[in-house]
Parts: C-alpha cells; sequence; structure tokens
C-alpha cells in the first residue's frame, strides 16, 4: 500500500514538546517563536524532518502554523482544518486560531501589549510572510527577530533528509526539452536586466530540468535549490548521492552540481541583479544576497506560468492519465456497489488503491486518499487511521477525495457515494446545490484576463441561496506528473493571477456539516480558448473549461427536481461521454454496471 493508517498525531507530547521550547525562548530572551509548517524549499508537502508543526503540537494539516508564547500556544488554521485541529492537539496547551481571518500580527498585539521580541527561522519563512506580519506590529513595539532554529534544538530524534533517487522525464512526457526550457527563462531574465533567479520550489526545478524525484510522498519530487543563469546555465545545490549515471548524463554540462550547504554561501558569490520570488524564497535568500550588496528583484518564480500553461505532450499526457484512471475508478465503484455491506473507510481506501494498480502504470497516489464515513465526511482533509476508521452504516454518505501518480500525468477526483441505505432529504438538497455549483463552473465562459477571485462564486451560488458554503477554495491547480496541488492560479477568493489556457485545474465545491455529513464533487479541467458563438462578438477573446475526470456522479443522490433543463443536459451528456470513453476500457460486468450509472436523468 501507497498509504499507511497509523497514528501519526500525538496530542499527548504537545504539553512536555512546548514546556521545553519555552526553556529556549526564555534562555534567549524572546517573547516567543513562530513554527511553521514549511521547509527551506517552501513546497506544499515537507519531509518527516520537515514536519516541526505536527512535532510540537500533534496537528498534521498540510498548512498552518503555531506562535509560541510564554503565557500561551495558537494555532492557526484555515477553515479545511477547523474540525481536524481539535482532535490533533492538547487543548490544555494549544490554542485554535482562525487564519486567515484573524492575523498573525494582531494576535500578537493583542497577546504581547508591552511588546516583545519574537523569533522566526529566516529559511523557513517567505519574505511576504514576515512583511504581512510586520505591517500589523508597526508601533506596538513588538519585533520579529531571525534566529537559530529553536525546534531543532529540542528535536533530538529528528529524522535524517530523504535520498530519493532523481529520475529523467523524458522528451516524450515532457514536450520540450530542457535546454529549451532553460533557454527560455534565460531570455526572460535578460530582458529583465536580471543576471540570475534563484528556485526553492522543488516542482520548479523538476520541470525546468525534466527530471523527477522520490524525496516526498505522493509528490515525485526532488528535495534540491537552485539558481538558473541570464546564460540557462544551472546550479544545483543537491546530495550528489541523489543523482545516478542517467541521470547525470542527463542533466549535461550546462548543470553543476553542489552540496546543499554550499548554497547559502553561494548566493553572496552572485553578480546581481538576482530575481527572488518574495512569495515563494525564504527571507534567508533575501537576507544572504541583501548582506552580499547583491542588488534583489523580487519578481515571481520564473518556472511558475509556463509549467502551469501545459503544453500539447503534456496535455495529451494528462487526458490518458485520466482515461486509465477513469476506468479505475469505475472498476472500484462497480465493485462497491455489487458488495455494499460490511465496508470501513480503510476498506475503500485499499481496495480503490488495488484497482489502480491492476492499470500496471500506477507510480504512486497523488495524496492519502480521504475516505470520510458519515461525520467523518464533514471532515474537509479527513486521514483515516485504523484508530478512527468508521464502518459505513445506511444513510452515511461518504466523501472520496483521491488521485492517482502517472508516469504521463496527475489525476484528483472526487465523488460522494451513498453506498447503503436512502440519504436524508437535507442531504439530498445540499449534493444537488453542490452538483449545480460543479455544473455552473464547468459551464462558464468568461473573458481573458480574469482570475479565480472573479470566478469562485459562480460556484457557490446554489449553496449561498440556501445559507450554504464551503470553507475552501473551489479549485487548486494541477501538475503534469508533479504536484496535485500547483500554483500560481487556482479557483478561490484569493487567487488573483489570471487564467489561462493550457491550465489545469480542480473545479470541487462542497458542503459540510460537522457531526453530520460531507459533500464534495471534484472533477479536473483544462483551460481552452473558447469559439465565438453566434450572435457573440467574435473579436472578444474568451476561455472556456473542457472536463478531464470521467468518473460517473452518483444519481441516487441527486434531486432532479432541483435542476433545470440545462443542467440536467450537462449531467446527462457528462454521463455520456463516460460511458462512450471508459465503457470500452472495462470488465463486462463493470461495463453493465456503468450502463446503468450512466442512465439519462432524464
Amino acid at each position: 500500500m501507497f498509504q499507511s493508517f497509523e497514528t501519526t498525531a500525538d496530542p499527548s507530547q504537545g504539553a512536555g514538546r512546548l514546556a521545553a521550547l519555552r526553556q529556549e525562548v526564555r534562555r534567549e530572551g524572546l517573547a516567543g517563536v513562530i513554527v511553521p509548517r514549511a521547509d527551506v524549499h517552501q513546497g506544499e508537502n515537507v519531509a518527516p524532518r520537515d514536519e516541526r508543526l505536527a512535532w510540537l503540537t500533534g496537528f498534521t494539516g498540510s498548512a498552518g502554523f503555531c506562535i509560541a508564547l510564554l503565557d500561551r500556544a495558537g494555532v492557526f488554521v484555515d477553515g479545511r482544518y477547523r474540525t481536524q485541529v481539535k482532535s490533533q492537539v492538547d487543548l490544555a496547551a494549544f490554542t485554535p486560531v482562525d487564519w486567515p481571518e484573524v492575523k498573525a500580527g494582531d494576535w500578537l498585539a493583542e497577546a504581547l501589549p508591552s511588546g516583545g521580541r519574537i523569533a522566526y527561522d529566516p529559511w523557513l519563512a517567505t519574505v511576504r510572510e514576515v512583511e504581512e506580519i510586520e505591517v500589523r506590529l508597526k508601533g506596538t513595539g513588538i519585533e520579529l527577530v531571525a534566529q537559530e532554529n529553536l525546534i531543532d534544538r529540542i528535536w533530538t530524534d529528528r529524522p535524517a533528509p530523504p535520498v530519493g533517487q532523481v529520475s529523467v522525464h523524458p522528451l516524450s512526457l515532457a514536450g520540450v526539452s530542457s535546454a529549451d526550457k532553460r533557454d527560455r527563462i534565460a531570455t526572460d531574465l535578460r530582458a529583465g536586466g536580471q543576471r540570475a533567479a534563484v528556485l526553492t520550489l522543488p516542482e520548479s526545478l523538476c520541470w525546468l530540468l525534466n527530471i523527477r524525484g522520490a524525496d516526498i510522498a505522493h509528490t515525485p519530487v526532488v528535495q534540491a535549490l537552485g539558481l538558473i543563469r541570464d546564460d540557462g546555465s544551472v546550479d544545483l545545490f543537491i546530495d550528489e548521492a541523489k543523482v545516478g549515471t542517467e541521470a547525470r548524463a542527463h542533466l549535461g554540462p550546462d548543470v553543476r552540481l553542489h552540496p546543499p550547504g554550499s548554497f547559502a554561501d553561494h548566493l553572496a558569490t552572485l553578480t546581481g541583479p538576482v530575481r527572488v520570488d518574495r512569495a515563494t524564497a525564504p527571507t534567508g535568500v533575501t537576507d544572504r544576497l541583501k548582506a552580499a550588496g547583491i542588488e534583489v528583484i523580487h519578481a515571481p518564480d520564473p518556472c511558475l506560468a509556463p509549467k502551469a500553461r501545459k503544453n500539447a505532450t503534456e496535455v495529451a499526457g494528462m487526458v490518458a492519465a485520466h482515461l486509465r484512471d477513469g476506468a479505475a475508478v469505475a472498476e472500484f465503484l462497480a465493485w462497491l456497489d455489487a458488495n455494499p455491506g460490511d465496508k470501513t473507510e480503510i476498506t475503500l481506501v485499499e481496495r480503490l488503491e488495488q484497482a489502480r494498480r491492476a492499470t500496471n502504470a500506477l507510480r504512486d497516489i497523488s495524496f492519502d486518499t480521504i475516505s470520510g464515513a458519515g461525520p467523518n465526511g464533514a471532515i474537509m482533509h479527513y486521514r483515516v487511521t485504523r484508530d478512527t476508521d468508521r464502518a459505513i452504516g445506511p444513510g452515511d454518505l461518504v466523501v472520496l477525495d483521491s488521485g492517482a501518480q502517472y508516469p504521463d500525468g496527475t489525476t484528483d477526483v472526487t465523488r460522494t457515494l451513498i453506498p447503503l441505505g436512502t440519504p436524508s432529504p437535507d442531504a439530498r438538497a445540499a449534493f444537488t446545490r453542490v452538483l449545480q455549483g460543479m455544473i455552473a463552473m464547468s459551464r462558464l465562459r468568461w473573458p481573458k484576463g480574469l482570475a479565480g477571485a472573479h470566478l469562485d462564486a459562480i460556484a457557490r451560488a446554489p449553496l449561498w441561496m440556501a445559507h450554504q458554503d464551503y470553507n475552501h477554495g473551489t479549485g487548486h491547480g494541477v501538475g503534469a506528473f508533479l504536484g496535485v496541488h500547483e500554483g500560481p492560479a487556482g479557483l478561490s477568493r484569493r487567487s488573483d493571477t489570471p487564467i489561462e489556457a493550457g491550465m489545469i485545474l480542480s473545479n470541487e465545491p462542497g458542503y459540510y456539516r460537522e457531526g453530520a455529513f460531507g459533500i464534495r464533487i471534484e472533477n479536473l479541467v483544462l483551460v481552452e480558448e473558447a469559439p465565438p458563438l453566434p450572435g457573440g462578438d467574435a473579436e472578444r477573446e474568451m476561455l472556456m473549461f473542457r472536463t478531464l475526470t470521467l468518473v460517473p456522479i452518483d444519481r441516487r443522490l441527486i434531486e432532479a427536481p432541483m435542476l433545470t433543463r440545462a443542467e440536467v443536459d450537462w449531467i446527462d451528456a457528462y454521463h455520456a461521454q463516460v460511458l462512450a470513453q471508459i465503457g470500452p476500457r472495462v470488465s463486462p460486468a463493470t461495463r453493465d454496471w456503468l450502463t446503468r450509472a450512466c442512465a439519462p436523468l432524464g
């Protein structure tokens, strides 16, 4: 199994570890310390040695931070984790804080009316994060100070760094050679008067160099740091034990390898201006450059935008991956409908992975499968363990959010199911509103230049009309055999990056009633140019979505009278496409099930 079901959160250790941390805070003459869930690479996923937030607090979510003061400790989490955090931390030692509604600077100003010095590790915080706190601390007497990491002093059994092997991502799947990518980035640097750019995100380096890695569970990246020069050459700071003969030959002479520990010193030898992304690079990078008198230009990581705009080869690979994955998920769903009784959340996870393994193409799952039955479905990023595994009972809705990593693409699909019994009227109505929002986004056309913040409300409108909503974004970017969560664009109130053709996003509205049930429906969609329509403005450039995910939607949960004719037509056309494209790829028994599951609503 790619997924384990062991309990990793341990609230019982939190109070003791917090006390040890406070001893270090006092020793340094500080008022507190910020403990983020981040590493030097500033990616979404971290290696076990960098799980400092989880080690201290017990909270295992993918985003958040703790501010530990001498008399209180806040664990800041967003809407996805507000149910989860209450079960994972010692609430006598740590207080959950609703973030970003409550800003770190404001919380500090209230907690420290007499001021004080708050430590942060400059290699674990970005320039943007530090600036956002500092602007709210003006006039408070509170000072942020860069400090050696205090957690690392007391974490005596900290795991070793990962040493996964680098593999070559072939041109047949990448579509563009590394040399061509590097030439393009170098051209952009020269046009901006920049001599080099700092690359800290593993996904950026993997995309740029056409390599993949095995340092992070479920995400095929290599942990390394890099500099790309204005001549297209790259300095790669990586443990050479990761780089075998084939990978070294692939990288070629224009990619120079250096020990990871030499990165900071190497920065001081550069000739400026040097481009640094204030949103993704640690503030330690900017600090080191400025200390050496090197001009810094804060601008986005130059790999982010071209990586997000998939080329034709990458699109073809993602389409193929979704056909393969859709067939595997259909086999699983047919099995579940034929054998609905005596199932638990873990049963579903194991069987679904088995179906994907049967493709003989699965490299990994793309994240720990979320399998939440009944009230567990209301925990948005629920991770089932042997301690929490719930039997699926009559009337339980099951939120099943899963994905796969194939050599040609990454998938992410969520379906809400009713394996046994009859859903409540409330659940059916909420499911239908979520479905209406997903359909509205799927059918949307919009003018070029709009960002996710402009579109996010489209998926929420049916829920809003019932005084309902959900506390997560409507969609995120997805990489091509890379991270299942990819920037810079998304469908979210906080996303101000224009959506462009070639981007692949998730479309996943939901609804969650704590203690009762959860609902989420998710397809991945490809952004394409929208052809003109009769009577429209032919000169106006518009974009649209093409749905990539091909998995039936549970018709038993749909309250058909709530739907418009256009919505019914969309569902019927979608299911007809699923049957036509997935039907020939599955077993005869599954094809029979698929025919019934995709029958027209009308």
